[in-house]
């Protein structure tokens, strides 16, 4: 038996349908995975701080910047390095992206290298577009199907978008957050890291 609706009614019915989806999306930031992290119960899993005990060492991410420079990680041995994965597509990136431009300019003084992996772009003109609307002064690794940011599974799902990893000085990773930051959460984010001197 099929039921009819009046051709209003129908069409109320397939946009709150179609809307729901999208409404759960922007609740839980651009991820489209890795719910555990998204619920309100897991917030405190949002930002981890790693002990240096129980540090491991970051994978050897590589590859070319957005404007077609050679880049690794090895190349800031010895330095701390914040890396923060982003998208052009992504609102919750564009609400951090001054945080992060302004954090970047008070501590690279203190020996912090700010790096960005720009993932799932349909081109690089939207995400060189991104860093100039925005500022951006630090580079970002082109990283299009998220090859070099599955090297950080355990630690980042590939879905967290947007997410920020600390890397201390011996190349290990020290935080992360699975969320937009503020300018606040950033600083207390490197904090623990530059006090290791």
């Amino acid at each position: 038996m099929t039921t009819h609706f009046p051709a209003a009614a129908g069409m109320a019915r397939r946009t709150a349908l179609l809307a729901l989806p999208l409404a759960v999306l922007g609740a839980a930031g651009c991820s489209t995975g890795d719910t555990n992290t998204r619920s309100d119960a897991a917030a405190p899993r949002q930002l981890l701080t790693i002990a240096a005990a129980d540090r491991r060492p970051a994978p050897g991410i590589r590859g070319e910047t957005l404007t077609g420079e050679p880049v690794a990680l090895a190349d800031y041995h010895g330095k701390i390095v914040l890396l923060n994965v982003w998208g052009s597509w992504c609102a919750p990136c564009r609400a951090e992206a001054p945080a992060l431009q302004k954090v970047h300019q008070d501590t690279r003084d203190q020996g912090v290298v700010f790096l960005g992996i720009n993932t799932r772009d349909a081109s690089q003109r939207n995400a060189l577009a991104f860093e100039k609307d925005y500022g951006i002064t630090y580079p970002s690794l082109w990283d299009p199907d998220g090859r070099q940011l599955l090297k950080f599974k355990g630690t980042v799902s590939p879905s967290a978008i947007p997410s920020t990893i600390v890397i201390d000085r011996e190349g290990r990773i020290a935080a992360r957050a699975l969320k937009a930051l503020t300018e606040t959460e950033l600083r207390e984010l490197l904090a623990p890291v530059l006090k290791e001197g």
